[in-house]
């Protein structure tokens, strides 16, 4: 599994004594009773951010603070890093140890560039993935970033298209799948979309090994404003995307699909009033391998959505109010909303739009 579960022992294992002795009381029995540890950006009361470690009933055990809002999560199970992207336009990412073990480190990106909010690592951890935007040449890059040296930027890899946002990395390492959103922006024009009327959403796979182009995905022209913007892979290897559209609101756009290499891309047929539901806009996906299940949410609506990833029928559709993150739990799904609910626990904060799933690999 991408993103796995954490065992309990073994995170107060490897945690330590000094990491638990800083533990309020509450939260180390929260801790005790956890079969699950989660990490997510948040926005606290006071306006600030930081980075919160939560179980999977919903408890913060803790926090470390960030430099500015976070978006996406990336987790190697093969060292234990963590890492908070910057929310688009941002320019930082921050690496951290959840046992805290290590201070954080905060990377930059390269001038000229700006982070989309998401990144992958590869399966040993050696390498770091950012997509990034070349944003003078509206090119979308993936940064290449060697976490034996602190992280630093060692090459650069092109996503072919434009605005790429979520990617991931096949279990074998051999592929990097990046959803191009195909939508143009400017760190000039802030957040503004500047092409909405001639988009070019794609989705790619690429050789980790050279940057080489395996296949290009563009989505065909009546789909030309639905904006591909996160993926996932079940345990058959199978790409999942989740999509936003750009286009009329009253349209019924397909918002969730799926491919393997050598396919087309195949829409899932979801039921009108689902697509409704999700207002025309999924803010997450995730897969739970080990149930053959793949969840969505959406914030504009407040919905999250379960599907059976061999046949794509919806099994669930959950109204939950700001709906954001979603993550697999030993059962189904944690989801999390902006207005500081996770697991039907209310924290005095607001969750960010990610959760990661995360586990230390076996000593």
């Amino acid at each position: 599994m991408r993103s796995g579960l954490i065992d309990r022992r073994a995170f107060v294992k490897a945690a330590g004594l000094t990491f638990l002795a800083a533990l309020k009381p509450g939260a180390l029995m929260a801790l005790e009773r956890t079969d699950a540890v989660y990490a997510s950006g948040i926005r606290a009361a006071d306006g600030s951010f930081a980075l919160a470690t939560v179980t999977e009933q919903g408890r913060i055990v803790d926090q470390v603070a960030l430099p500015a809002r976070a978006h996406g999560m990336a987790f190697s199970k093969a060292t234990g890093k963590t890492v908070a992207f910057a929310r688009r336009p941002g320019t930082y990412a921050m690496i951290f140890d959840p046992w805290n073990k290590a201070k954080p480190i905060v990377i930059s990106a390269k001038e000229g560039r700006h982070f989309y909010g998401h990144g992958t690592f590869s399966p040993d951890g050696r390498l770091l993935y950012a997509s990034e935007n070349d944003f003078d040449n509206n090119r979308g890059i993936i940064g290449l970033y060697d976490s034996s040296n602190r992280f630093a930027r060692i090459s650069e890899y092109e996503t072919y298209g434009i605005g790429p946002h979520d990617m991931t990395v096949s279990d074998d390492g051999r592929f990097l799948i990046v959803a191009n959103g195909g939508i143009e922006t400017h760190p000039d024009f802030g957040r503004t979309k500047l092409n909405l009327d001639h988009m070019e959403p794609s989705l790619t796979l690429i050789d980790a090994a050279s940057g080489r182009l395996i296949e290009k995905h563009t989505l065909p022209p009546q789909y030309a404003q639905v904006s591909t913007r996160h993926v996932d892979i079940d345990a058959n290897g199978r790409v999942w995307f989740a999509c936003q559209y750009e286009g009329h609101r009253n349209d019924l756009p397909p918002l969730v699909g799926h491919f393997a290499r050598g396919e087309d891309l195949t829409f899932v047929t979801l039921p009108d009033d689902t697509t409704r539901a999700l207002g025309n806009y999924v803010g997450a996906i995730a897969v739970n391998r080990a149930e053959n299940l793949v969840g969505v949410t959406s914030p504009v609506e407040g919905t999250s959505v379960t599907l059976d990833a061999r046949t794509g029928k919806v099994l669930k559709v959950e109204s939950i109010a700001d709906a954001a993150g979603i993550a697999p739990a030993s059962h189904g799904f944690a989801v999390s909303s902006y207005d500081g609910n996770f697991l039907g626990e209310h924290s005095d904060v607001a969750w960010d739009q990610h959760i990661v799933r995360i586990k230390r690999s076996a000593a």
